[in-house]
């Protein structure tokens, strides 16, 4: 890819509103950059770029797109036919998707790049506010917001520079960090990746990017990312099994956080302490810890570090309090993430009804993953399953036989009239499932069904968070 940022001076975004584009934005804007763009709609992100000074289009034209622009970044879910693109390549401007600009930016520093079908930013942010805690002073880009910098973004001094590295469409392949963090893998983005083969050769292919001396951190425990054949010099394993080189153990689930012991090589590191529930994030927790000890970062900040860690948006993000219930907002779309949040929420509100909201993303991992989707509901009380998100450019005719309405009945049939609840003081029942086929409905049946002191766990992709944001807004 043959750009010189040196001689761009003027940029144009296409969809820079979104999570990705919008922090490519600000770190382009930060180097003295002219930046504009376009979005479908308004949003946080566009709000956000707006008090920074950037020119941001709602809706998109050919009339957008200048001849004085130098570079056109736009992200890969824009068809070939929109008016911009197309406009841009007539007038011969340079164009790169938002995978490649994050490569222009990432692959001249000490690049950390954590990957995984789940956590990535999670293990992102708790990675950079380690290093930031450390007084290392990195660049971070997250696919979510920090609280800390309230931005997905912040802009370092210093040589580190760590990023989320996505899988689809293999855009991690455009990086080449130093440093590769893989949580996890699990067949997910079922519209590109035939079969879980075909994602580990992705990521194969993603950790032969590292140089001799470069250093790959991953989880032991992960039986598919573990089946990888990589010729890699320097490896750190974490996880719970004794065979980790960093390994977690005597984990206890206590009123608000989560205790565990950790040991490097077998010598005992002490007890960590998180805010944030769930044995995945002990996971993406023994991941930073993995990091922070390759870097040489004193035990002692590792550990103050991940006890100050408070979480990021929409990931188990405490939203507030509507009609005395606690509501959480969480990206999880994944039946493993889903499944893994709900136990979550049960296991630090142990004594709380569970009312569980989800809207499944994109009718074709809803249809592939559909039985796992079935069995994640378990630990609820009360579950309603919002209509599909439609994903424009990557829904299909032949994916749309399949709706939240089957999923619910399907949770249904699956209830035995005997089931005791996991504590054996509530139960998902057939009564307590409920099918919504839009955002408002959803809504009616949270108002008809919510209870004082439940916790109201509102899950997906989609738009469905602006749901918990109007309960608390």
């Amino acid at each position: 890819m043959n750009v010189d940022l040196n001689k761009i001076k003027k940029i144009y975004f296409i969809g820079i509103g979104g999570i990705g584009l919008s922090a490519i934005a600000q770190f382009m804007k930060e180097n003295g950059k002219e930046i504009s763009g376009s979005d479908l709609s308004p949003s946080l992100m566009t709000d956000k770029l707006e008090k920074l000074g950037v020119k941001v289009f709602i809706g998109q034209s050919k009339e957008n797109i200048s001849q004085d622009i130098n570079l056109v970044i736009y992200t890969t879910a824009v068809p070939e036919n929109n008016p911009e693109l197309k406009r841009a390549r007539e007038l011969k401007i340079k164009t790169i998707t938002y995978p490649e600009s994050l490569g222009l930016i990432f692959n001249d520093k000490f690049g950390i790049a954590v990957c995984g079908t789940h956590g990535k930013s999670s293990v992102s942010a708790m990675a950079g506010l380690l290093l930031d805690d450390a007084k290392l002073d990195p660049s971070i880009v997250v696919g979510s917001i920090m609280p800390r910098y309230n931005s997905n973004l912040k802009i370092g001094k210093s040589e580190y520079f760590i990023a989320e590295a996505c899988e689809y469409e293999r855009s991690f392949l455009n990086l080449n960090p130093k440093i590769i963090i893989l949580n996890n893998i699990e067949l997910d983005h079922t519209d590109y990746y035939k079969n879980i083969e075909d994602m580990k050769n992705a990521f194969k292919e993603f950790i032969s990017h590292l140089p001799e001396d470069g250093m790959l951190i991953i989880n032991g425990d992960d039986k598919v990312a573990s089946s990888i054949k990589y010729q890699v010099l320097s490896v750190v394993k974490f996880g719970l099994n004794e065979t980790n080189n960093v390994r977690g153990c005597d984990v206890r689930f206590e009123s608000g956080i989560i205790k565990f012991k950790v040991s490097y090589n077998n010598k005992d590191l002490g007890e960590f302490v998180l805010k944030m529930p769930g044995m995945f994030n002990v996971y993406n927790a023994l991941g930073v810890i993995a990091l922070g000890l390759t870097l040489k970062i004193p035990v002692d900040i590792i550990k103050n570090s991940l006890s100050g860690y408070s979480g990021i948006w929409r990931r188990f993000e405490i939203k507030g309090k509507y009609k005395n219930a606690l509501v959480i907002s969480d990206y999880a779309h994944h039946p493993t993430a889903v499944k893994a949040t709900t136990e979550a929420a049960r296991q630090f509100y142990p004594n709380k009804r569970i009312f569980a909201v989800f809207q499944p993303h994109q009718h074709n991992r809803t249809k592939k993953l559909y039985i796992d989707f079935v069995k994640s509901f378990d630990d609820a009380d009360v579950v309603i399953l919002s209509e599909i998100f439609d994903v424009a450019g990557r829904e299909e005719n032949n994916d749309q036989n399949v709706s939240s309405l089957d999923l619910a009945n399907d949770v249904k049939s699956k209830i035995s009239p005997l089931k005791k609840g996991v504590r054996g003081i509530f139960k998902l029942n057939t009564n307590s499932v409920f099918y919504a086929k839009d955002l408002e409905e959803t809504r009616r049946l949270i108002d008809e069904n919510i209870k004082s002191d439940d916790v109201l766990l509102i899950m997906g992709a989609g738009d469905i968070y602006k749901v918990a944001d109007e309960l608390v807004g």
